[in-house]
């Protein structure tokens, strides 16, 4: 017996990888989806028969819209499904005005509207069957956004900022949702945009299957949020309780002092 089945997206390498093998490991079936098609069947012939767990391989490319529709649609009419994991996503190759248009363009298309298409789907699908989670993948550049490529910064903000926001509406429903905002950390993705692993701090660079297992364990203690690294849980929720004390100063009637705007009004009468 299962407990249902796991659809991981950029599953053929990196975390996409090491989540299957880890939800294998749980005793979930398997959908994998990735653009090679070679090593998703490699992959997939692997965790069936260290784990004794059904794995299909799915080859679909989440750029392309008829693909992603493809796997959105499997969301809503597969009812064994019970967790969608969102590791697909690609990087930047350099600063935005060093940047191809195409390819910010394309890398936004995959790390957002891709990611909110298929969280959307199984949100409600989820909603619908009175249970399933939702994990995705942002990055620890939502909180630094003066450090990286704008572009890649703002498609990881937006995958917390959404989490965030879904969990509000996910929580009475009995659907659990997590983003994990990993640091570096050691997979293909820095060979494929061009970026020498090396010159990154040992100290800052964590391997993928610690990172996930970290990621895995806030998921089952209930997290909205995790970040692997970050020892001290109590700086999130200084940051958080920060913002909340913001929320009450945001939409006023009128402008703040400081700006003029209001006293200038009040000499106009």
């Amino acid at each position: 017996m299962t407990i249902g089945t796991a659809l991981v997206t950029g599953a053929s390498s990196g975390i996409g990888t090491v989540y299957a093998e880890k939800l294998a490991q749980r005793g979930y079936d398997l959908k994998l989806i990735a653009r090679d098609r070679d090593r998703l069947d490699r992959l997939a012939e692997k965790l069936s028969a260290d784990h004794g767990v059904t794995v299909q391989a799915l080859p679909a490319d989440l750029s392309e819209p008829a693909d992603l529709e493809y796997v959105s649609s499997m969301l809503s009419y597969d009812a064994s499904l019970r967790l969608l994991v969102n590791c697909a996503g690609i990087g930047p190759s350099g600063k935005v005005l060093a940047s191809e248009t195409a390819g910010l363009a394309g890398m936004v298309y995959l790390n957002v509207d891709a990611l909110h298409l298929l969280t959307v789907a199984a949100a409600k699908a989820f909603v619908a069957r009175g249970q399933g989670g939702i994990i995705n993948i942002a990055s620890v550049v939502a909180l630094m956004p003066e450090r990286f490529n704008p572009s890649y910064v703002a498609s990881k903000a937006f995958v917390l900022a959404l989490t965030q926001a879904m969990a509000v509406e996910l929580e009475p429903h009995g659907v659990r949702i997590q983003a994990v905002l990993p640091g570096f950390t050691r997979t293909e993705i820095f060979g494929r945009a061009g970026i020498d692993i090396n010159i990154i701090p040992d100290e800052m660079m964590m391997d993928a299957e610690e990172m996930v297992s970290a990621a895995l364990a806030g998921f089952d203690q209930g997290e909205i949020v995790t970040i692997p690294s970050l020892a001290d849980a109590r700086l999130w929720e200084t940051l958080e309780d920060a913002r909340h004390s913001l929320a009450p100063h945001l939409s006023l009637k009128h402008a703040a002092e400081r700006y003029g705007v209001t006293k200038a009004r009040r000499l106009a009468r």
